[in-house]
């Protein structure tokens, strides 16, 4: 199995907590950007060469900013470089600005069968503080609409630690997705990003975020509130109805391989990842004189290792042992560490795999990085 990532860099506004790479000035030059990702595309094929393709997303940036033209030609570059299967999942970020009869008949007509919204929040307060270009309105309409137009296969995301985000009105955003009936949520905890407007306002004195205690109780009711209406949580942030879990994720975080274009999206292919310019014009410059567009580090087994634990962990399928020592003999040091995680509830053994209890789960950084090897 082998999946695609397409990286669009264009956003409409710059929200105050994202340092993802995006632009909100690419007018001038946005069918140059079209034309690169699908040279790109044409120049890498080879990447993937003999794996059919059965994941393909589309993220960013804003990929619902897309003219119809511009989307039809990326559809049309990637489905004759490719073998894609006739199932594959098609997912499309989009923000509930942009979510139109319109615009939902063009991305379904195209393929696109999985939605990603990014919702965010119900509190009009957070959404303009964030910067965000949609309302609570539009959120609570996008997501009827979708599904008036056959996207039952869809995911929002949610924030929490918030400023000035209470219990209760946290319950009250997980309750309004699971009354929507919504299949997936990807929900995430406000961090501060250096070079972000929010890390600037922290630091100054203007904002100020929950502590770590609260940030763990609200994830802990999101953890107990959607178990107890039928999700599983199956990565540490990403929670689903039976069936409805990201494929194209779950491939990341299974170890499958993948090719991401567009500027600063990433590939990886098993014992390398690679990483795309991170500047648009430095990156269309690239693209169209054929030179290097990405930087590649070639994992060493001690790379390897120490990524399946990083990642494994996060999910429900766990870690196995035999997959470690197919890579590097695990160690009396890393059996020792184990040993004392298991002491402290942390992580459960079953069979041949670890994984994560609902305490571990608040600590899957610092448990992972206990277990690696120097």
């Amino acid at each position: 199995m082998a999946g695609i990532y397409i990286h669009i860099p264009f956003c409409k506004h710059k929200c105050t907590y994202c340092d993802f790479h995006f632009s909100t000035t690419f007018e001038e030059y946005r069918q140059e950007m079209i034309d690169s990702i699908c040279q790109e595309i044409e120049l890498r094929h080879e990447y993937l060469a003999g794996k059919e393709i059965k994941t393909i997303y589309f993220g960013g940036g804003t990929p619902s900013i897309l003219l119809e033209s511009e989307l039809k030609q990326i559809i049309k570059t990637i489905s004759t470089q490719f073998e894609i299967n006739s199932r594959a999942e098609v997912t499309f970020e989009a923000n509930p600005d942009d979510i139109n009869e319109e615009a939902l008949i063009l991305w379904k007509s195209v393929g696109v069968n999985r939605l990603s919204i990014g919702l965010q929040s119900f509190k009009q307060s957070d959404l303009d503080w964030m910067n965000r270009a949609h309302n609570v309105e539009e959120s609570l309409n996008c997501v009827q609409l979708a599904q008036k137009h056959g996207f039952d296969n869809l995911t929002v995301d949610l924030m929490y630690g918030l400023p000035d985000l209470n219990m209760s009105e946290w319950s009250n955003h997980i309750q309004k997705v699971i009354d929507m009936g919504v299949p997936h949520i990807s929900a995430y905890c406000l961090t501060i990003e250096e070079k972000t407007a929010l890390s600037n306002w922290v630091n100054r004195g203007k904002i100020s975020t929950p502590n770590e205690d609260v940030q763990s109780d609200q994830f802990m009711m999101l953890l107990e509130t959607l178990e107890s209406n039928g999700f599983e949580q199956y990565e540490i942030s990403n929670f689903s109805s039976p069936g409805h879990e990201s494929k194209h994720n779950s491939n990341y975080w299974k170890g499958e391989w993948y090719l991401g274009v567009g500027p600063s999206a990433h590939s990886f292919n098993g014992t390398s990842r690679s990483w795309n310019i991170t500047n648009n014009q430095k990156y269309i410059r690239a693209v169209k004189v054929k030179s290097e567009i990405f930087e590649t580090e070639f994992l060493s087994k001690l790379d390897q290792f120490n990524e399946r634990i990083l990642i494994g962990l996060r999910t429900i399928y766990g870690v196995k042992r035999t997959e470690l020592n197919d890579i590097l003999p695990i160690s009396s040091g890393f059996e020792s560490v184990l040993r004392g995680f298991k002491g402290k509830g942390w992580i459960q053994e079953k069979g041949n795999v670890l994984t994560l209890t609902k305490e571990g789960k608040l600590r899957a950084d610092f448990i992972a990085s206990e277990l690696f090897i120097d």
